[in-house]
């Protein structure tokens, strides 16, 4: 897939007020100050689509970018970012399982996470929760230019791993480096592969 086009169209915090058009949705989630909007920028290749901090907890809205006048990059805050305070984390939760739940449109959702890390409890929590609620992810380990291809390979194992003790079927797994511009075209790919079979079914 090349994207000819990716515009905002409108950020808010009720998936009620989310577009109406019907077009499907991919969402990105993922803890705070995972790369999330690097990540986006590079498969946009628009260098400030999404807005990029050094700050962990910047995204707190549903974000949505139309690409190709065909379907919607949706870009949903961070969970996790313990300064927010409890409130504050409670008040972002709310946004996103609303979202999700709710939003006949979320086609796939793709999950971020750092693979310089160790399995943490709440992705592997917020893993669990998708399956009980059926809906559809992806795994996309970024920042893959931080590690050795080894020491990558031991940790996605690790992570594999432990989510077969609760999974019959691991979701997909896709890798990414917004510095290097890796994993770009294989996640397009992947979402374009989504939508002929939408169209065609």
């Amino acid at each position: 897939m090349i994207i000819k086009d990716a515009r905002f169209v409108i950020s808010n915090t009720d998936y009620r007020k989310c577009p109406q058009d019907g077009r499907p949705e991919y969402a990105f989630i993922g803890r705070s100050n995972v790369g999330k909007s690097s990540l986006i920028n590079m498969l946009t290749n628009r260098k400030g689509l999404a807005m990029t901090s050094s700050m962990p907890g910047k995204t707190q809205l549903i974000n949505h970018f139309m690409i190709n006048d065909e379907w919607y990059l949706v870009d949903l805050p961070g969970y996790g970012y313990a300064r927010r305070g409890k409130d504050g984390r409670e008040q972002i939760r709310k946004i996103i399982d609303r979202y999700i739940i709710n939003r006949a449109e979320l086609t796939s959702l793709f999950l971020l996470l750092d693979c310089r890390h160790e399995p943490q409890k709440i992705d592997i929590e917020f893993m669990n929760w998708l399956g009980e609620e059926e809906t559809p992810f992806a795994i996309v380990f970024t920042k893959i230019d931080k590690l050795s291809k080894g020491a990558l390979k031991k940790n996605v194992e690790t992570y594999t791993e432990e989510l077969k003790e609760t999974w019959e079927e691991i979701p997909p797994i896709f890798y990414s480096s917004a510095e290097h511009r890796l994993g770009a075209e294989e996640i397009l790919n992947y979402i374009e592969q989504i939508n002929k079979s939408l169209y065609t079914n």
